[in-house]
């Protein structure tokens, strides 16, 4: 007898395709951020309709004996899986992407800044040279990956795609590698953070927030979000 609980598909990926039509090669930022969040929200209906029939992708569909289990749909469950490993390959294929578009858009940013320093700092009086580092200054170093509900970073208003233009008195230029913020996140708890952040958008804006590090919120470490160097 077949294994009538593993999907009847293969679990390699579906599609070059995107929900528009366009190849996922031609897809802008925003329109590969805006497929992530179709196919997350797909995810979450299926894992739903698996949740509604009391089973998981692991869960057997047989009897101990071999024969199809008679208080689910089996059929349902094998569509509903075969198309849910389909959708987490597309995520991947889709992540992978957006990934490489924000290292392409933070380097022509970073460039820009440091052309503009180089120009300006070439032309220079100590005034232009102290604006040309405010704008250096206004480059973002870090992306939110992901905001954890109920943490500290959800509190304060951060949202995944959010990027960091300055992280208590850490910018583009002393970040290194990241380390600087864990350093002032260790060093502020219990203390608001000033943050200030890039939100992509209809209309793109910098917004000022207040982060205030703390423990025993509920999850790991002190912030409940994941950030990603640019």
């Amino acid at each position: 007898m077949d294994d009538i609980h593993s999907p009847s598909v293969a679990s390699g990926p579906s599609t070059n395709g995107a929900s528009n039509g366009l190849s996922k090669q031609d897809l802008s930022l925003g329109d590969l951020i805006a497929e992530k969040q179709r196919i997350e929200g797909e995810l979450s209906a299926l894992s739903s309709v698996l949740d509604s029939h009391g089973v998981n992708m692991r869960t057997s569909l047989t009897t101990f004996d071999g024969y199809p289990r008679d208080d689910i749909d089996v059929p349902q469950v094998r569509i509903t899986r075969a198309r849910i490993i389909h959708l987490q390959n597309d995520l991947k294929a889709v992540m992978d992407k957006i990934e490489v578009g924000l290292h392409a858009h933070h380097a022509a940013l970073r460039e820009a800044a440091a052309a503009s320093l180089a120009a300006q700092g070439a032309a220079g009086t100590a005034n232009s040279a102290r604006a040309d580092q405010d704008a250096a200054l206004q480059a973002p170093f870090a992306k939110v990956n992901s905001v954890v509900p109920g943490s500290p970073a959800d509190a304060a208003g951060l949202r995944a795609g959010d990027e960091i233009v300055r992280f208590g008195n850490v910018n583009w230029m002393n970040h290194e590698k990241l380390s600087k913020v864990a350093e002032a996140v260790s060093q502020s708890e219990g203390r608001p953070l000033a943050l200030q952040v890039s939100r992509e958008g209809a209309t793109p804006e910098v917004i000022d927030l207040q982060l205030t590090p703390r423990r025993n919120w509920g999850g790991r470490g002190l912030l409940g979000c994941h950030l990603l160097p640019l």
